[in-house]
């Protein structure tokens, strides 16, 4: 349900998948300190930028490390450069998913509480076969009010308001 990219500057890569892409409106959460963050094992405190439109049925999140410390978005940047980060599967309990894909060698990567309820997890599989991260979604009931809301906000879109605060 979602392709995510990792960017340098988030204006100017919303300003690309909306001129380029057709993406629109996008929502801006200037700065995204998550509660309870775990990164590799460790307590992590990465502060970002996120923002995310739609293409279609497609979401889009863009996202833009605020600081240094470390996190998945660091880490890719320092491996692979800005680019593409992980796509990101909505599931009703991320912690039923979770089991099958250790147990398929995947490596929790990361993990904190969203604001929509439950939190997201992130798993690296290390494979150079299939680079980047997916991340669970908790598809809860604020999920899908707060993500379809965004949806259709981008049905018929004409442009105007193009940067609108996160819901």
């Amino acid at each position: 349900m979602q392709t995510a990219f990792v960017v340098e500057d988030v204006r100017a890569s919303i300003a690309h998948f909306q001129q380029d892409c057709g993406a629109g409106p996008f929502f801006l959460l200037d700065h995204f300190l998550g509660d309870q963050q775990t990164y590799r094992g460790a307590q992590s405190t990465a502060d970002v930028a996120i923002a995310m439109g739609f293409i279609g049925h497609m979401q889009v999140e863009l996202i833009q490390p605020l600081d240094d410390n470390p996190s998945v978005y660091r880490e890719t940047v320092q491996q692979r450069g800005f680019g593409f980060h992980h796509f990101g599967i909505a599931c009703e309990d991320v912690e039923a998913e979770l089991p099958a894909y250790l147990a398929r060698g995947h490596e929790l990567a990361f993990k904190a509480a969203v604001p929509t309820g439950g939190s997201v997890a992130y798993l690296d599989s290390g494979s150079r076969t299939a680079p980047g991260f997916i991340e669970l979604i908790p598809a809860t009931p604020g999920m899908d009010t707060h993500f379809t809301a965004m949806w259709r906000a981008s049905l018929d879109w004409d442009g105007s308001d193009p940067i609108r605060p996160f819901m």
